[in-house]
């Protein structure tokens, strides 16, 4: 593992940046420990509460309630035992190892928290990744994303005001998806979930058109995953009204629609853009190694080439032994690199020896789901199974527990437990998407 930079038997303080998958699963574990050679474990992020990310496209459409399905940091801090503070990091200072964290602004522009210094002697940075336009002209003037809980939340509200519009005046609504990935490819099937459940709530006149296209630059949508999903998803998706768009690339993103590589303008009032992710760029003027993409380059135990920062998730690359590229930023491998850092950092801390494996990355397998009406699955290669796939509502529960699975880590199979038994009677008790 390289030369550690000990704490002189001082307990450590870790200091964890972001606040999705692995950063919160990492800070609930770690804090709930009482572990001597533990001073403290912060929490850095930006938003004041997690979704997990898979989910953020069922708030965009609106058929989660996003106050059900928000875990507060505050309230996991103190349940967990960590501690919480609200900022956004913008800089390290390794030599003083302190985090420059960004002054907070309120929304008319007065700053409200001046920028600060935070000390730290574990670093452990799960900042995660946005969208990626790739340079494409107005696409960040005119096309909304979904990769945080706050842009989810702010497409849903243009979504409603939109069928507000629709239903009042009597208006098309036309939403354009780019992006043919698992994100834009599920965001598609919860609008139609959500077109059908407003028409039974009389919120979208039955004049009224509620018109998806969703657009794919490569041969096939969902290209992870095999081609029998494939075709299989594209077809359902059109049985359900989507209109697909294969091997069309996006030139362009204006008010009125997407600008298609030929010329075509595929008009449009709503735009998303769901293809691609990057890291943040700041993260390539650390000074630390890092890719084209701004990605962190760690080692096989999840170190920079700094020894005492660690980077986990979509922010990190790391490339399997044997293998020409690196894990993809799924929250499969979050998860599993966040489990890695949980049982081993305490044992580095207490002055063990470096762990003598690397981090193991089993492939569990991925999986897709289109709202209510259907899903898909591809299944790793590891033990009984090789590759296999599955459908319908097995998927649709493997999908599901993969969920509570993150629920159950963060508040123990308890509460989860009853958080998930709280979810299945509002399911039945209130309205099936927001309408307030």
């Amino acid at each position: 593992m390289g030369e550690e930079r000990t704490t002189a038997n001082r307990p450590a303080r870790i200091v964890v940046v972001g606040g999705g998958v692995a950063g919160l699963e990492i800070a609930s574990a770690l804090g709930k420990r009482r572990d001597a050679q533990i001073a403290s474990v912060t929490l850095i992020d930006s938003d004041s509460a997690h979704v997990w990310k898979p989910m953020l496209h069922t708030i965009a459409a609106g058929t989660r309630d996003l106050a059900q399905q928000q875990t507060t940091y505050l309230a996991q801090a103190a349940d967990a035992g960590f501690a919480y503070q609200p900022g956004e990091m913008c800089g390290l200072d390794r030599s003083a190892k302190e985090l420059l964290l960004a002054p907070i602004h309120a929304p008319d522009g007065r700053e409200v928290v001046p920028g600060r210094r935070l000390p730290y002697d574990k670093l452990v940075l799960a900042i995660g990744s946005g969208a990626n336009d790739f340079g494409t002209p107005g696409v960040l003037e005119h096309c909304f994303m979904i990769d945080s809980r706050r842009k989810a939340d702010a497409f849903n509200h243009e979504i409603r005001l939109r069928m507000v519009r629709s239903m009042t005046q009597g208006e098309g609504l036309q939403v354009a998806i780019v992006g043919g990935g698992a994100t834009g490819v599920e965001l598609a099937a919860e609008l139609v979930q959500l077109a059908e459940s407003a028409r039974a709530y009389g919120a979208i006149g039955e004049a009224a058109r509620f018109g998806i296209v969703l657009v794919e630059a490569g041969p096939r949508l969902l290209p992870s995953f095999t081609e029998d999903i494939s075709a299989a998803t594209q077809r359902r998706l059109e049985a359900l009204g989507v209109t697909v768009r294969v091997n069309e690339r996006v030139r362009e993103a204006t008010e009125e629609g997407l600008v298609l590589g030929e010329g075509e303008l595929v008009k449009a009032g709503l735009r998303v853009w769901a293809a691609g992710v990057k890291a943040p760029e700041f993260l390539s003027r650390l000074g630390l190694q890092t890719t084209r993409g701004h990605q962190l380059i760690v080692n096989g135990h999840l170190q920079t080439d700094d020894p005492d920062i660690y980077a986990v998730g979509d922010c990190a690359s790391f490339t399997l032994p044997g293998q020409e590229q690196p894990l993809p930023p799924t929250a499969q491998v979050a998860h599993q690199q966040a489990r890695y850092l949980i049982a081993h950092l305490p044992r580095l801390l207490r002055g063990a020896e470096a762990p003598s494996h690397s981090f193991a990355y089993r492939d569990m397998g991925a999986l897709v789901s289109l709202a209510n009406y259907d899903a898909y699955g591809s299944l790793g290669k590891f033990g009984l199974f090789n590759g296999g796939t599955i459908r319908g509502r097995l998927a649709m529960l493997s999908h599901l527990w993969l969920y509570r699975s993150h629920q159950a880590r963060l508040y123990g199979f308890w509460r989860g437990g009853f958080l998930w038994l709280v979810d299945m009677m509002n399911s039945r008790l209130r309205p099936s998407i927001r309408l307030d």
